[in-house]
């Protein structure tokens, strides 16, 4: 009985030297301030036999036990919810809900025991309304709150406890919550696994050892580290920005910068390990690990692979353009992956890639090919240059014409003068202008042209 009890004044004790080690040395984080509400179904049902008592005095007994140990420490605070037991079933009351004993900075151990010895069960198992009323158990400054819950039932007041743990959960009430099920029947535990983390105290040796297994998840360190793969599932690549998002809230928990020592190790980071997280690694395009499989009070290593090429884009020669700019997409995508300024170098996932460079006319690059480790430069040759010296009033526009003589517009001419400068690509192009003092579509007029890279072509409009 005694012996959970020893592991868990093991680990506290490792926890307050943790929390003093954090005074001494600076880059550590001194240890939060965690709040316990012990959750307790005291429906009728509790006073069904188990092995030798009963499922309400083996839930008494361990829980006074572990709250006398809690109570010790500094940094940890305890509070006793019960349902059930004010009113007996046969008034299907769905609110016998009260918060027996509230956090309390001191030590109030005694007076949960107290309330323990109290409580009888009597009544139904409103666990949707309870965990509504939690919302107001926790003061108002900023702590873990945890919740554990000991049921032996489902829901009996049509409530839906998996929807409002939830959004108590998306408004940072209290974190994932523990549901320790007594004697529950295999195919109903999906019911209570949706509230939060779910256990299955088949018997009361394994209801002790869950009380222990929690209290390790909740008060112990936890750590991990990231190794980036290449293509190889080398841990190669580093300095990437890693954000852990909370699952729950799509927020993000923790931001950091991957660092990798001279001989490739990375570091370790302490995380919280009551929050369910997805990790996004932020390369191009980012890649995301869902659902980490986190195990409490243990370094975990978490492995992603995300291998990195780079692409160069590169003019010859000045450019016209000024500050031209490519749009990169994934393979066959029609979404902006990046925008990436020629002269500048950007890592991207290896893969394929298309490209939309904005030259006059548009220049589309398909399947660019990013490879592992190696740069991939992409030139464009430089442009030539249209003038039109004549200042006139008018309607006109450029069209590109390929070999077989299909057009394809481009570029508007200014209606309020035609006197332009226009930097296009090498290749052959058509002007189709009328002045607006032309009273007739007739009059326009029609030039055919070519532009050669770095040469400037002189188009004069006719006036007719």
């Amino acid at each position: 009985m005694f012996f959970w009890r020893i592991i868990l004044a093991a680990i506290l004790f490792l926890l307050m030297l943790s929390a003093g080690g954090a005074a001494i040395a600076q880059e550590k984080k001194q240890q939060p301030k965690t709040r316990i509400l012990f959750l307790l179904d005291a429906s009728g049902s509790m006073l069904a036999k188990w092995e030798n008592s009963d499922r309400m005095s083996v839930a008494k007994n361990l829980l006074a036990e572990l709250v006398d140990s809690l109570e010790q420490y500094d940094n940890v605070e305890v509070a006793l919810r019960v349902y059930g037991h004010q009113s007996g079933r046969e008034r299907n009351d769905c609110k016998d809900t009260k918060l027996e004993v509230p956090f309390s900075a001191g030590n109030n151990s005694e007076a949960i025991k107290k309330k323990l010895g109290q409580v009888i069960p009597r009544g139904n198992t409103p666990i949707t309304y309870s965990l509504q009323q939690t919302a107001n158990d926790f003061p108002a400054d900023k702590a873990r709150n945890v919740i554990i819950l000991i049921t032996d039932g489902l829901e009996s007041c049509g409530g839906d406890p998996c929807a409002v743990s939830l959004a108590l959960q998306k408004n940072r009430i209290f974190l994932r919550p523990f549901i320790i099920g007594i004697g529950i029947e295999p195919e109903y535990e999906k019911q209570l696994s949706c509230i939060g983390q779910y256990f299955n105290a088949a018997d009361v040796k394994t209801f002790e050892n869950v009380l222990t297994e929690i209290a390790t998840q909740t008060l112990s360190e936890t750590t991990v580290s990231v190794e980036l793969l290449d293509e190889q599932n080398r841990p190669t690549e580093t300095n990437l920005n890693l954000t852990f998002v909370n699952a729950v809230t799509g927020v993000p928990e923790y931001n950091y910068v991957h660092y990798q020592d001279s001989k490739g190790k990375t570091d370790k980071l302490e995380i919280d390990a009551l929050i369910p997280y997805h990790l996004v690694v932020n390369t191009t395009p980012i890649v995301v690990e869902k659902d980490l499989q986190i195990k409490p009070g243990q370094h975990n290593v978490i492995r992603v692979k995300s291998p990195q090429g780079e692409l160069y884009l590169s003019q010859d020669g000045p450019s016209p353009y000024g500050a031209l700019s490519a749009i990169v997409r994934q393979q066959g995508s029609t979404e902006t992956l990046n925008v990436q300024t020629f002269g500048n170098r950007h890592k991207y996932l290896t893969g394929k890639y298309d490209m939309e460079i904005l030259t006059l006319p548009r220049i589309y690059l398909k399947n660019v090919e990013v490879k592992q480790g190696q740069t991939n430069t992409v030139t464009i040759p430089p442009p030539g240059q249209l003038a039109i010296p004549s200042q006139m009033q008018g309607y006109g526009s450029i069209y590109e014409l390929d070999d077989a003589g299909r057009q394809t517009w481009i570029y508007n001419l200014p209606e309020d003068n035609s006197r332009v400068t226009v930097a296009l690509q090498p290749g052959k192009y058509r002007l189709v202008y009328r002045m607006k003092s032309a009273q007739a579509s007739k009059f326009t007029d029609v030039q055919d042209f070519t532009i050669r890279s770095g040469a400037t072509t002189n188009v004069k409009i006719f006036n007719r």
